[in-house]
């Protein structure tokens, strides 16, 4: 199995890091610290002049659930097909029906859309009804990769899930393994379950640059705050793919 160290990324600065420290593949978000949600196209641009390694665009129009609306949905296909124009690799999608199950009609839409680049199916995987079932349906949709943490809130809690999974794909579909990923978890299950690709932001906290401070006004979610910021950081990737490369 190839090895891949996957760095999800929602700035130009921690692009150039992740690249610089080892990773073989980006996953180009906006607001990861919401679970990401797409990115814009000048943010894209700039990370393609500056990166010559692969590029997947994450394709998801807001916070929360893979359940679409109408409206949504095209948001999905028409950004699949300009960010595959604008030069990405691959895209990071996925959408699921109301009971839980794949909603395959629509992601062999976003297949078509995709028109030959990389497709990986994302955590929406992670809060479908059937993972095993799921994998099935995502190989005979040409999907190139699941990314999950075997439906647990991080990929060591879920091991025993994805031990059954990189089995049950023998090679058909690429298994990447997200959540709580950094050089330890990645030595831990390469021995256990023979993973080899992983997923991580190895992200950080950085004050902000402001001096002054109005902290009696949020733009967002209470519990962030306005003057930390998060990027990431480059020995932890670089202590991952050292993690990858060991025998």
């Amino acid at each position: 199995m190839q090895k891949r160290l996957e760095v999800c990324v929602d700035s130009v600065e921690s692009a150039v890091i992740a690249q610089k420290e080892g990773a073989d593949r980006l996953e180009v978000c906006a607001n990861l610290m919401i679970g990401g949600t797409t990115c814009g196209v000048s943010q894209f641009k700039q990370i393609r002049k500056l990166c010559d390694i692969e590029l997947n665009v994450l394709i998801r129009p807001r916070f929360g659930d893979f359940l679409y609306t109408a409206a949504e949905f095209q948001m999905l296909a028409d950004d699949i097909e300009m960010f595959r124009e604008l030069g990405a690799d691959g895209v990071v999608v996925g959408c699921l029906k109301a009971d839980g199950t794949l909603d395959c009609e629509k992601m062999k839409q976003l297949r078509d859309k995709a028109d030959g680049i990389h497709m990986t199916l994302h955590r929406a995987f992670d809060v479908c009804k059937d993972p095993y079932q799921t994998l099935e349906e995502a190989v005979s949709l040409n999907i190139d990769t699941i990314l999950t943490s075997g439906q647990a809130c991080d990929c060591q809690k879920g091991k025993e899930v994805l031990n059954q999974l990189i089995e049950q794909a023998e090679d058909r579909i690429e298994i990447l393994l997200g959540g709580g990923v950094n050089a330890d978890v990645i030595r831990q299950l390469k021995k256990e379950i023979h993973a080899s690709s992983f997923h991580m932001s190895g992200k950080h906290k950085t004050d902000s640059g402001m001096i002054y401070r109005n902290t009696q006004v949020n733009m967002g979610f209470g519990s962030f705050s306005e003057y930390e910021l998060f990027y990431t950081e480059g020995c932890k990737i670089r202590e991952a793919r050292q993690a990858l490369d060991e025998n």
